[in-house]
C-alpha cells in the first residue's frame, strides 16, 4: 500500500449501488478496497455475486463483524434507509462516510419520520453531515464527516432547477416534475412489481403524490430560495408536484420539468442562468438549443445532460434533465463526493464516457 491509497470499505456491496461503486473503484488510483460487507453473501467471492467483476482483484464478501474499522479511512454505505443510520452511528469518528441511503438527506427529523416510517435515532450526528449534491455543496462536503448523497430523482431534478431558483428566473408556486426511471432504481431485492413480466412492455406511474424523494427536492429548493442565508427549512418553503414512472430498462433516468418564468424574465435569461451554472462543471452540461437529451446519451457515465425548451403556454419553460440513476444518481456521485472529501481531482475514476448503443 502506498501513502496515497485510501483504505475503503463498502457496506452493502451486493446491492446495485455497491456493485457499481466497486466497478468505478477498481481503476481509481487511490482507492484500496479493503473490505466488502454483504451479510447475506458473506464468504462468497465477488464473481459469485457479480460475474462482470470477475476480472477485478477484489476481496471476498464478509459479514460486518469481520471488518476492523480501525484500519479504515472511508466507508461507502449502500444500505437501505433505517439500517444505514444504525450502522453509521457505530463507526469510529476518524472514518469519512459516504452514505447512499436516505437516512441523512432530510435535515428535519420529523419530516424523515413522516416519510420513512421510523424515528431518526441519530439526530446527534447532523452536525457532522453535509448534503452531497456535489456541484452545489463542495465546501460543506469538504468539511463534513458524513456525506448524505442525494437520491437519484433529486439529483436529476435539482441539477435542473437549483440554478433557476437561485437566479430567481422561475416562479416557485407551480413546479411540475414528470420523471422516469429504469428498474434498477428499485434495488436488487426480489419484488413482484419489478419482475420481468411485470415491467416488460409496460410504462406506469407509481407512488403518485407520495414518493419519498419529494420532500428532499422541496427541502433543497426551499433552501436555495431563502435569501437570508439561514439553514432553517420552512422559510420560503417550495412545494412541487412530482410523479415518477417505471420504464422497462435496466438503468437510466429522465425528468421533464414544467416551469413558469417570472414576470419580466425571458427564456434567454433562464438559459443564461443555466449556462453560468454549468460553466466549469465536468459532469453537468447544457445541450445546444433544439437538442433533446435522452437516457441513452448518458448511460454508464457520471454525466448529466440538460435541455431547455419554450412551452406552448405563455411564459412556460420546459427543462429536461437526464442521468444514469446508478452512476450520477448514486455510485458515481458517491465517488465524486469521495474525491471532494479527500482533496482529489473530482473526476478521478469517473472519466468513462457514456455507453452507446
Amino acid at each position: 500500500m502506498t501513502a496515497k491509497q485510501i483504505r475503503t470499505v463498502i457496506i452493502g456491496a451486493s446491492g446495485y449501488t455497491g456493485g457499481d461503486f466497486m466497478r468505478l473503484a477498481v481503476p481509481h488510483p487511490q482507492i484500496e478496497l479493503t473490505g466488502l460487507v454483504a451479510n447475506t453473501h458473506a464468504g462468497k467471492a465477488v464473481a459469485d455475486v457479480y460475474p462482470h467483476l470477475r476480472m477485478a482483484n477484489l476481496p471476498d464478501m464478509v459479514a460486518l463483524e469481520d471488518i476492523n474499522f480501525d484500519d479504515c479511512d472511508a466507508v461507502i454505505c449502500g444500505l437501505p434507509h433505517g439500517t444505514a443510520q444504525d450502522i453509521i452511528s457505530t463507526l469510529p469518528k476518524h472514518i469519512k462516510v459516504i452514505d447512499m441511503s436516505a437516512d441523512f438527506r432530510l435535515r428535519d427529523t420529523k419530516t424523515y419520520e413522516q416519510w420513512y416510517g421510523r424515528a431518526h435515532d441519530n439526530a446527534n450526528l447532523y452536525d457532522e453531515v453535509s448534503y452531497g449534491l456535489s456541484e452545489h455543496y463542495r465546501n460543506e462536503i469538504k468539511a463534513a464527516r458524513i456525506i448524505a448523497c442525494p437520491g437519484c430523482y433529486p439529483t436529476a431534478a435539482l441539477l435542473a432547477l437549483l440554478p433557476l431558483v437561485k437566479a430567481s428566473v422561475i416562479a416557485t408556486d407551480n413546479i411540475i416534475l414528470n420523471a422516469i426511471s429504469g428498474v434498477s432504481g428499485a434495488g436488487r431485492a426480489l419484488k413482484q412489481n419489478t419482475l420481468f413480466c411485470e415491467t416488460s412492455e409496460g410504462f406506469s406511474p407509481y407512488a403518485i403524490g407520495s414518493h419519498r424523494h419529494t420532500p428532499e427536492i422541496e427541502q433543497e429548493l426551499s433552501r436555495a430560495a431563502d435569501k437570508s442565508g439561514s439553514d432553517t427549512i420552512g422559510i420560503g418553503e417550495i412545494e412541487v408536484t412530482f410523479t415518477p414512472h417505471l420504464v422497462p430498462m435496466s438503468r437510466g433516468e429522465l425528468i421533464t420539468c414544467y416551469l413558469t418564468l417570472k414576470e419580466g424574465t425571458s427564456h434567454d435569461d433562464a438559459r443564461a442562468a443555466m449556462q453560468k451554472a454549468c460553466e466549469g462543471e465536468p459532469f453537468v452540461h447544457l445541450v445546444p438549443e433544439g437538442v433533446t437529451p435522452g437516457t441513452q446519451h448518458v448511460r454508464g457515465s457520471n454525466h448529466c445532460l440538460i435541455g431547455m425548451f419554450k412551452g406552448k403556454v405563455k411564459n412556460q419553460l420546459i427543462v429536461v434533465s437526464t442521468i444514469d440513476n446508478l452512476v450520477k444518481g448514486s455510485a458515481g456521485q458517491a465517488m465524486q463526493n469521495f474525491n471532494i472529501t479527500f482533496g482529489l481531482k473530482e473526476t478521478t475514476g469517473l472519466e468513462q464516457l457514456p455507453l452507446f448503443p
